[in-house]
């Protein structure tokens, strides 16, 4: 479950929604623009024809709001990305619509479509892209705040539950608060308590990044998981890599390099918001 939570569209359900919701919206253009709605087999063509040519242009536009979360985020800034957003999502949308239905109105009729077409109908579906944008928005940052508790009951779970590691015949349960971190010595995997106890552990560093609460253990490097209370702070150095700054210990250096991939996830690691 935990992994195809993982591969979920920010989004969703937005799939489902709209496979509901566009003929939904046919629907209701009609009533909107027809005062004698007759129930026959042309209304039932063309509510048919403009469906999928609904599901079309929404296919497009979903595409384009795929693409802009890649290109401009919405934490980079909700206003910039809305202001580029809605006129960009309604043009192509608004586009696409009056392609097919000249497309549908030249096949059908062998003329254009005609003018109420563009000052009736398209007003009106200009108006339900702002709808669906506001809708985009809407899951976009209540699948963050579902994905924010989720992370948050994990981690209260990981507390709770504390670290087991085996010493001899018995089975210990550390508290996180009293662990300096985690490193590899050689072959071993070791488990450092802040009084200076080492346990050797089975497990390789990459299982215990799951074991262990994301907001207070941190993936330095492939040698390093550090406890937040062990770092003072970073040094940036050449080529967009770190230089972390530890608090002065026994059992760990005085600095330990982070990778240029790594570090934007550890800046944000260390100034949570």
């Amino acid at each position: 479950m935990e992994k195809n939570n993982k591969n979920r569209s920010i989004y969703y359900p937005d799939v489902s929604i709209f496979l509901v919701a566009i003929p939904i919206i046919s629907a209701i253009n009609y009533y909107l623009t027809y005062a004698n709605v007759k129930f026959n087999g042309f209304l039932l063509l063309t509510f048919t024809i403009d469906t999928v040519t609904g599901y079309i242009a929404w296919y497009f536009v979903r595409k384009l709001i795929l693409f802009l979360d890649l290109k401009l985020p919405y934490d980079k800034g909700i206003l910039k990305r809305l202001g580029v957003q809605i006129p960009a999502t309604t043009f192509l949308g608004l586009a696409i619509i009056s392609f097919l239905t000249e497309l549908t109105s030249f096949i059908a009729k062998g003329e254009s479509a005609p003018l109420d077409f563009y000052t009736i109908d398209l007003i009106i579906i200009g108006i339900w892209f702002f709808f669906i944008n506001a809708l985009y928005l809407g899951l976009y940052y209540y699948n963050q705040w579902k994905k924010t508790e989720q992370k948050i009951a994990k981690e209260e779970k990981l507390r709770a539950d504390g670290f087991v590691v085996k010493v001899g015949k018995k089975d210990l349960k550390l508290d996180f608060e009293r662990l300096a971190g985690f490193f590899v010595d050689a072959d071993y995997t070791i488990a450092q308590d802040l009084s200076g106890k080492k346990f050797y552990l089975d497990d390789s560093l990459e299982r215990i990044e799951n074991r262990v609460p994301a907001h207070t253990f941190f993936r330095l490097n492939r040698k390093y998981i550090l406890h937040r209370k062990m770092i003072s702070g970073f040094q940036r150095v050449e080529n967009g890599k770190l230089l972390v700054l530890l608090h002065e210990t026994d059992f760990f250096p005085s600095n330990i390099p982070v990778s240029r991939t790594k570090a934007p996830s550890f800046k944000r690691w260390f100034r949570p918001t």
